[in-house]
């Protein structure tokens, strides 16, 4: 059973959008932690991140695009890129418009690493889903993802 912590932000500091962010957040670190140790063959959050981007939009990105779209510096995506690189989970290959640009993409091995991790992470998921019920879920969805989608675009806007 889950108890009722949530903050007061009727009568706090906190407005609620703030209060809406801070939760996210904390949910972010506390779900990462809890999906990263359940992760298989020593794989890290940002390793099935980038693969799980590549299954839901399974063209090939440069390594710029992908550090945009992940929030990280080129530095950072280039160390998770040629990691799973090494593994065999994506292919960087130059760019066939712009010699000096790298296109990344997915290989059949990253797709079944992602499908790998989805099994393992499938106790996690239904522990998670148990405590609340898949209802729960299933009408939290459709505002997180209108949230989403506007990030992302005044993300791009600027």
């Amino acid at each position: 059973m889950v108890k009722n912590s949530q903050p007061n932000t009727r009568q706090g500091a906190l407005p609620d959008v703030f209060a809406v962010f801070n939760e996210i957040g904390i949910i972010a670190q506390l779900t990462e932690t809890k999906m990263e140790r359940a992760l298989p063959d020593g794989l890290r959050m940002s390793h099935f991140s980038v693969l799980n981007h590549f299954v839901r939009r399974p063209y090939p990105a440069t390594p710029v695009q992908l550090a945009q779209a992940f929030q990280v510096t080129k530095a950072a995506i280039t160390n998770t890129l040629n990691r799973l690189e090494t593994r065999g989970l994506v292919e960087i290959t130059p760019s066939s418009e712009d010699r000096r640009s790298k296109q990344v993409a997915i290989t059949p091995r990253g797709r079944e690493a992602h499908t790998a991790c989805l099994e393992a992470l499938r106790p996690e998921l239904a522990q998670v889903e148990a405590a609340f019920g898949r209802q729960a879920f299933t009408e939290a969805l459709p505002f997180l993802h209108q949230l989403r989608q506007w990030l992302d675009e005044e993300r791009n806007a600027r």
